[in-house]
């Protein structure tokens, strides 16, 4: 089971990993390859694979403990609750899955609650041929092409955050730093997800939302960010701590389905 191939994207992250079959257990050497190389490049795409929902949570625990999404009760998988269906179609009046046909703006998944994501995974059941691509940013390229004198005026900075729902959020919010060392790998990232940050905890109003422009400007630069043009099988894993991810809109008319596993754990030792 170490038979296999990793190839790095030509990005800022990102490696596709072929020849290995997800349906079937690692041995402990690919394991830990494996979750090296997500330390490593941040996202994994593993292509051509047909996974059932038992086999997916199985896989999924390579990276955690999956948990039943702290929103989208009505979305989770009748036969596994693990499992979210992400999804724009509607089946006898009602919707599949969570979240549409829309653009998704740059994010970090959970980063509203207290205990915020760790590793997310999205298995491709259904997709259009066009539109519905998702990217990511890495954090820690983001960290560092900061300016030093930029790293000593974040330091010990935390952003508060807020989701629009107020029903998802703790009380009181959940403050998270901005500059992190990764818990397992060391390497240091800048925390940040601009769509539901709120503000920076301790300074005046004008000086958060100076900051908060300055940062979601120097975050969101195209010199961080992978496109994938999803394919039907495509399963891609992604470090929640070191990147943000967002969704191109696609025609409402195409079909697009996804199951989704998350885990939640530590943020920054």
């Amino acid at each position: 089971m170490t038979n296999f191939t990793i190839t790095p994207n030509n990005a800022a992250l990102g490696a596709k990993i072929s020849g290995l079959d997800l349906n079937i257990a690692f041995s402990k050497k690919a394991k830990d390859v494996i979750q090296a190389s997500l330390l490593e490049h941040s996202v994994l795409w593993f292509p051509e694979q047909s996974l059932s929902k038992n086999n997916l949570l199985r896989f999924s625990e390579n990276f955690g403990q999956p948990v039943p999404h702290p929103t989208n009760y009505r979305d989770q998988d009748r036969e596994v609750p693990e499992i979210t269906i992400v999804s724009n179609v509607v089946d006898k009046g009602k919707p599949l899955g969570a979240l549409g046909n829309a653009e998704l703006q740059f994010h970090a998944d959970l980063v509203f609650l207290n205990t915020p994501g760790s590793v997310s995974i999205l298995q491709c059941i259904e997709t259009p041929e066009h539109g519905g691509e998702t990217s990511w940013l890495s954090l820690i390229k983001a960290y560092d092409a900061l300016k030093p004198e930029m790293i000593n005026q974040l330091r010990g900075l935390k952003v508060r955050y807020k989701h629009n729902n107020k029903a998802y959020n703790p009380d009181p919010l959940s403050c998270h730093p901005l500059l992190c060392t990764h818990p397992l790998s060391q390497k240091k990232f800048l925390f940040f997800s601009p769509g539901s940050a709120n503000a920076i905890q301790g300074v005046g109003i004008e000086e958060s939302n100076s900051l908060l422009d300055t940062l979601i400007q120097h975050t969101i630069q195209e010199k961080f960010v992978w496109q994938h043009q999803w394919k039907k099988g495509d399963v891609l894993v992604w470090d929640n701590r070191t990147t943000l991810h967002r969704r191109n809109s696609f025609d409402s008319k195409q079909r697009r389905i996804m199951y989704r596993t998350q885990m939640l754990g530590t943020l920054s030792i």
